[in-house]
């Protein structure tokens, strides 16, 4: 899709050039931003000038990825296993000129509820760093980050710099589970679960507007699981689209939720 309406380009080098002048918007990707019009827009502001790092090791066996790290860049980052984020990158069904340059914040940015970057790293604890227009920063967690379908906590002047995933949830065992109306169809719902010392931790999106985490015991039965899932997720409303009504996402979410928690404790003491 062209941006008929598109004036100016620039390149963003420093904190000062993300200033964004009227009718300007943030370029990184661009695969959604070009993918449908967007006649307001007059201006834009190459984020990947900036030259950050894709990833970057943190303290502790923590990761950090820039806003600006492509889907492809996510997979070939070094994970303790590469499983999961081969795994949430599939969930998106993109071909592979695509995931070379979808970003992981273009991906937050968006809060779409089938995003598979917000579920990748809601589900290890993310937090996002913003850079503010005073020249500070601000964190949030990405479950917090993420408030709806369409809606983030992105205020204005505002810019995503990356997202900081934490050592410890890196490293405990996970398990994926997805359902699609069809093989190849967006995802409607999508449950990761990873495992602690005394509880699953399980992530649910697609089937809801925004994340919902929980945790739940280890030792907690089937029943008990679909229950603890079915409540936290009827709280936030079950979402509902072309790719799926409520009825069939909420069945879906706690068969997926009651099978990854399954598969994680399995032969537990």
């Amino acid at each position: 899709m062209d941006l008929a309406r598109v004036e100016t380009y620039r390149g963003a080098h420093d904190r000062e050039d993300l200033r964004l002048r009227p009718g300007e918007r943030l370029l990184a990707g661009g695969t959604w931003l070009f993918s449908e019009p967007q006649p307001e827009v007059t201006g834009l502001v190459d984020l990947t000038t900036m030259r950050w790092e894709p990833w970057e090791a943190l303290p502790g066996g923590g990761l950090r990825l820039a806003a600006t790290c492509t889907v492809e860049q996510v997979r070939s980052a070094p994970w303790p296993s590469s499983a999961l984020a081969e795994q949430c990158a599939d969930a998106l069904l993109m071909p592979f000129t695509v995931q070379s340059a979808a970003t992981v914040g273009g991906n937050l940015c968006l809060g779409l509820p089938a995003g598979a970057m917000i579920a990748l790293t809601a589900a290890l604890a993310g937090e996002v760093v913003l850079l503010t227009p005073d020249g500070g920063q601000r964190h949030a967690a990405v479950t917090d980050f993420v408030q709806g379908a369409g809606a983030v906590d992105l205020r204005p002047g505002e810019v995503l710099r990356c997202v900081e995933l934490p050592g410890p949830a890196l490293r405990q065992a996970n398990a994926v589970r997805r359902a699609a109306l069809t093989t190849y169809g967006r995802s409607a719902a999508l449950v990761i679960g990873r495992r602690s010392a005394e509880s699953v931790v399980l992530t649910v999106t697609a089937s809801v507007p925004r994340p919902v985490v929980l945790a739940v015991a280890a030792t907690a039965t089937g029943t008990a699981v679909r229950r603890a899932v079915a409540d936290a997720c009827g709280s936030v409303g079950w979402f509902a689209d072309l790719h799926g009504a409520t009825d069939w996402r909420a069945a879906q979410t706690v068969r997926l939720a009651a099978e990854v928690h399954a598969e994680l404790t399995e032969g537990a003491a």
